[in-house]
Order: C-alpha cells, then structure tokens, then sequence
C-alpha cells in the first residue's frame, strides 16, 4: 500500500446522540439571544444525562428568553416525545446555570479602547488556531467519506420523523469506510449504521429495512461493491439510547463537525458560541478561503490554518497548504488569500454575516458541505473564486 492507495473513515451522528442533543439545546439558545439582540455575547454549554439538562456558561444579552422553554422545545423538534423514553421534552429536569460574559474578555473583545489593550478595534474572543478544507472529491467539495455518512444520518431522520416506520428512535451513528486508489475514492468498502429502536422490532428486519431503504438508497451505486461490508446495530440490540444511555456534552463531536478527520481540526468547538468566537467565526472562514481556491481551479485539496491571540484584531498566522496539488506556487497563493479575504474577527463577521439566528441550521450533519445556494450558509459559497483566480495568476 502506497501513501495514495489507502482506506480512510469518516462518522456522523444523529440529532438525537447525546452529544448532539447538547450542540442543539446550546445553538438554539444562541439563536434565540441573537434574535432578541445581534450583539449578543454568547458561549452556551450543555450537558445531559438521563431525565437532567445542565446549561451553563456566559451569557450577555438584551432579549429576554426562557431558557427552559427553549430546551423542551428543542428536545421536542428532535424527537424525544415517546412514552417509552426516560429522556423527554416535557420531563426533563433543567437546571440553568448561566452567568454574564466576563468584563475582562469583554473589553478585550469591544471595539473600544481599554487600559492595557493594545487596540481599540474588536479582538478575537480567545486564542487558538482554526482550519479550512476543501478538496474536488465530492460536489460539496468536501472528502467524501463524511459526505456519505452525513447523507446517511439525514435520510435516516428524515425517514424517522416521516413516521414511515414506528420502530426508529432518535439515537444514531453511521460510518462509511472509502478506498482510494491513486488518491481519489474508487470504492466504499464498509458501510457502519447503529441506530436506536422500540424493543418490539426484531434485529433481521432492522438490518434489512436499512441496508434496502437507507444505505443502498443513499450512497452512490457505483461505490458500492459485492466486496462492501454492512454491518447495522452490530451489537445486535440498541433499545436504551440518547441521554439515558450515555452522558452528552455540548462540543464533543467537533471531527463529525468539520471533515471526518480528513482535514486538521485546531481543538475549539462551534456550537454554542456567537461569532466573536474565533473558534467558530474564523473556521467558517477558512473553509470559505479554501473551498473558494479549490473551486478556482488553485488546488484540487487545500487546507488554510489561522492563530489569533484574545483582544487582538490581526490573526498571528496565516498559513496554506495544498498538499502538493496547487496550480500555482503557496507563497502566490497565500499573497492572493490575504489580497481578496481579511481575517480580522470583526471583517469575517462581516463578509459572513453572521451577525443572525442562523446557526441552529449548522448543527447536524456537519457544519460544512451545505448547498452552496443557502442564503443562511455564507461560507459554503463559492462567490470569490473569479477574484481569487485573477489574484493569484498576476
């Protein structure tokens, strides 16, 4: 096996596993403060386990909002409505543990001037450092092995709250195993469905439904081979699920969040957070800069890293890699980057406007590979890659 010809897997997982339970609870209350109030500062935890919610963490906000309203209304959208569940949107006990932002974070993220700051512009919310990815090896410019698993993870809940079977439940986990060949993906080689069901429903005809109805009306037929291995709630029993099976925290699926792996993650989570949060803000831009190079025709697999430093306006780093695919030399490329896009915390909120209650559309199925078209999803957008293209060719 060369360093081109290799299996390489990706996971999803469901609107209703644990941690994601958490990722929705924490995005929608960001999505709530930021209706009532677009300068809201928000950094929203969560953490479920058996009939308890727990959120907590910073918020600073003029709307007025019940929290624990907005909970149960969100447990209740995902699907924990069943008599049989320990975990529901009406029992649930929520305990709100939620205080103001800290004025010493604050000032260091204001635009205004502070005893001690360097610069009166807006800072990043914290340090760290932040990826991008993009590569040509689905229409979503995204690696294809957490495309497919995403795809699963959709269809499957679709099928679920269409009510077409009364067996699912909201718990679940797919994985999808690609063999590349030359570098590109040539042949999916395991496909892994676990999903949580009613206890009369008997493990053949789970296997069946879902190898017949999801996975052979999901991926692409083509990718599919005699050779491809199904295997589907392989402990042969998934009943007790979600919360009461497994303790759930707000930021712990951030590789199902980004790109299966495939491309380097810098450790900040996404949700919960109101985009003064570089964590968040300045990873939708790198995958804005990337897919932008590679839809261009610059690279056919490219990855962009920023590094910011709490109250300061200027990322410390930027850096691009194309993995030796790039139509033009990195040092060209990276003057183009920074010519077309700016990485100040308060220009990215700009260019992606993200100043709205939009982020409870990111929260399942990865926060990127959305429709380029969606108006709410800015950074998937493909807009500057003319600009791009003509910057890095003079």
């Amino acid at each position: 096996m060369t360093s081109k010809d290799y299996i390489f897997s990706s996971e999803s997982v469901g609107e209703g596993h644990p941690d994601k339970v958490c990722d929705s609870i924490s995005d929608a209350v960001l999505d709530a403060c930021l209706r009532g109030d677009p300068k809201s500062r928000v950094a929203c935890e969560c953490l479920v386990k058996s009939n308890m919610v727990v959120v907590a963490g910073e918020i600073t906000t003029a709307a007025k909002l019940d929290y624990v309203q907005i909970v149960r209304d969100t447990i209740r959208r995902i699907g924990y409505v069943n008599d049989d569940d320990l975990f529901h949107a009406d029992r649930v006990f929520v305990i709100n543990a939620l205080t103001a932002q800290s004025p010493d974070i604050a000032q260091g993220v204001d635009a205004r001037a502070a005893k001690g700051k360097g610069s009166a512009e807006q800072g990043a919310g914290d340090q760290g450092l932040m990826f991008g990815f993009a590569c040509d090896e689905t229409p979503e410019l995204m690696p294809a092995p957490i495309m497919y698993a995403h795809r699963l993870g959709r269809r499957l809940t679709r099928i679920r709250k269409s009510g077409k079977v009364d067996w699912l439940r909201p718990d679940a986990k797919t994985q999808v195993s690609v063999r590349y060949a030359g570098g590109k993906p040539v042949e999916i080689t395991a496909v892994v469905v676990s999903t949580q069901h009613a206890a009369d429903v008997k493990h053949k005809d789970i296997k069946a439904f879902i190898i017949e109805e999801l996975i052979k009306k999901t991926l692409p037929a083509k990718m599919l081979t005699s050779r491809t291995g199904f295997l589907v709630n392989p402990t042969g029993k998934f009943v007790v699920g979600g919360p009461q099976g497994d303790c759930g925290v707000t930021g712990r699926k951030i590789i199902v969040d980004s790109y299966g792996g495939m491309g380097r993650h810098g450790g900040g989570a996404f949700s919960g957070k109101d985009p003064s949060k570089v964590d968040r803000s300045a990873a939708y831009m790198g995958r804005y800069v990337a897919k932008n190079v590679v839809a261009a025709g610059l690279a056919s697999r490219c990855e962009v890293q920023f590094a910011y430093a709490i109250g300061h306006p200027k990322p410390v780093s930027v850096c691009v890699d194309t993995y030796g695919t790039g139509s033009v030399p990195e040092e060209r490329l990276l003057a183009a980057i920074n010519k077309v896009f700016s990485f100040k915390p308060a220009d990215i909120v700009k260019q992606l406007n993200l100043l709205r209650p939009i982020f409870s559309k990111t929260t399942n199925y990865g926060h990127f590979g959305h429709a380029a078209g969606d108006a709410d999803i800015p950074w998937e957008r493909t807009d500057r890659a003319a600009e791009l293209r003509k910057a890095a060719r003079k």
